[in-house]
């Protein structure tokens, strides 16, 4: 069948399209490179028309048009489910609100619990087939899009087609409205160096990690650096599955050290939801037969990652207590990030036989007076805790890898202090005993 007249039919400019947004509407931006910059121009455009219309995007680098448009938040309301670094900066300016989640169930919420009144996406152009990919979105795009009453594509030339197991794309029989245009390059993430600290945390981790180990590595540095040690080191045959398919893999895979060969599921295979980085990335995804991109209902699903022998996670946090409570997206009430897939791994790789969930941080940080912190405290106050004590598995700093499964109160409080910078033991011990989980004999 020839598509090119239902497509021709659908065809509309981006100031036409966004005409079917009413004052009080939800709309959704959906997730990193899906973000539609176009559509967004032209929304901005209607300010003066719109009140209250609520928008939900998340991990989007930025500029949205229609937050930057309305310092006052009174045409436009935009809400994230995980900040990116740009996001962040529009929330310390009063102009993004978070939606606390988890991963894996941010598409049961949509199907279930909220509205959609318009969606908004960045697609690759269609094929023959009459199917557009759902590119680097692909993790949270296709749920989304079915609880829309109205589907907007917005056709962007350069994203990467990735190929996947299912929920990869949309037909143009589902869609209502294509509009299309002259894109810019796809935005490319850049990696901070890493500090003397994170190097060091890095060759901490290595001997845990065998060959044959599948990987989720997660947003940041230190991931990265991961990956650097791993391709430069013995290691064989590693393995992907991970909500975020970062610069990290590319460098396993040039590295001749990927090969998905020895996974349970989805054997020869790297599995990912979402995908940003660097340009090179962006061409190593595109149309390539290893790479599968899912719905993160699945690829962040406990139950799956189990499956995976020697599943092993490794994700940074922000700041952990001494009762092995962890913060990975808040410093006080000043919101960073978000839970992101986080939670959904840690608990998946502790099913795994043989698999690991490490959680990073250096021991201390600089604050914006030039004063030096412990990221390890006597207990949070005002800080958003990501994960519960009861399911923090491996801790890692520059001083060492403790494993708390199972521990006591007091060899938690011992355990965590041993990863704490020297110059702030004595007062962390001192704070275990006023909080009664310090015992005498941890004194050696």
């Amino acid at each position: 069948m020839d598509f090119t007249a239902e497509y021709r039919k659908k065809l509309r400019t981006p100031d036409e399209a966004v005409r079917v947004v009413k004052s009080g509407d939800w709309l959704d931006y959906s997730s990193n490179l899906g973000f539609p910059v176009l559509l967004d121009e032209a929304l901005a455009r209607r300010r003066d028309e719109l009140t209250d219309v609520k928008i939900r995007g998340n991990l989007i680098f930025g500029p949205i048009r229609a937050v930057e448009c309305d310092p006052d938040r009174e045409h436009f309301i935009y809400n994230s489910w995980h900040f990116s670094a740009y996001e962040r900066k529009l929330s310390d300016r009063g102009l993004c609100s978070f939606i606390p989640m988890l991963f894996r169930q941010v598409v049961e919420y949509y199907r279930h619990f909220l509205t959609v009144n318009v969606a908004m996406m960045s697609v690759t152009p269609m094929d023959r087939h009459g199917y557009f990919n759902l590119s680097c979105a692909t993790g949270v795009a296709r749920g989304i899009l079915e609880t829309a009453d109205v589907v907007i594509l917005e056709v962007n030339e350069n994203l990467p087609r990735i190929l996947g197991g299912f929920e990869e794309c949309i037909h143009i029989s589902e869609v209502d409205m294509v509009v299309e245009g002259e894109h810019g390059p796809l935005p490319e993430v850049p990696t901070a160096p890493p500090t003397p600290e994170d190097l060091i945390i890095a060759d901490r981790l290595m001997p845990y990690i065998p060959s044959g180990a599948t990987l989720q590595l997660g947003i940041g540095s230190m991931p990265n650096i991961i990956g650097a040690r791993l391709a430069e080191s013995d290691l064989q045959d590693l393995g992907m599955h991970t909500e975020l398919c970062g610069d990290a893999y590319l460098t396993l895979y040039e590295a001749g050290k990927l090969t998905n060969r020895h996974k349970k599921i989805h054997r020869n295979k790297g599995v990912t939801g979402m995908v940003f980085g660097s340009r090179a990335l962006y061409d190593w995804v595109d149309n390539n037969p290893g790479i599968m991109a899912a719905p993160l209902e699945y690829v962040n699903d406990p139950q799956i990652i189990g499956q995976i022998d020697n599943m092993i996670s490794v994700n940074n946090c922000i700041a952990v207590d001494l009762y092995g409570q962890i913060c990975a997206e808040s410093v006080g009430q000043r919101h960073i990030s978000g839970t992101g897939g986080q939670l959904d791994f840690l608990t998946g790789a502790a099913i795994s036989r043989g698999g690991k969930s490490f959680l990073c941080l250096t021991s201390t940080y600089t604050d914006v007076r030039g004063v030096r912190r412990s990221r390890i405290v006597p207990h949070f106050s005002g800080d958003i805790i990501t994960d519960p004590r009861s399911q923090t598995y491996y801790l890692a700093t520059e001083y060492g890898v403790v494993n708390l499964v199972g521990r006591t109160t007091w060899e938690r409080a011992e355990l965590i202090i041993s990863l704490a910078h020297p110059d702030f033991r004595d007062e962390l011990i001192r704070a275990a005993e006023e909080q009664h989980i310090w015992i005498r004999s941890n004194r050696r």
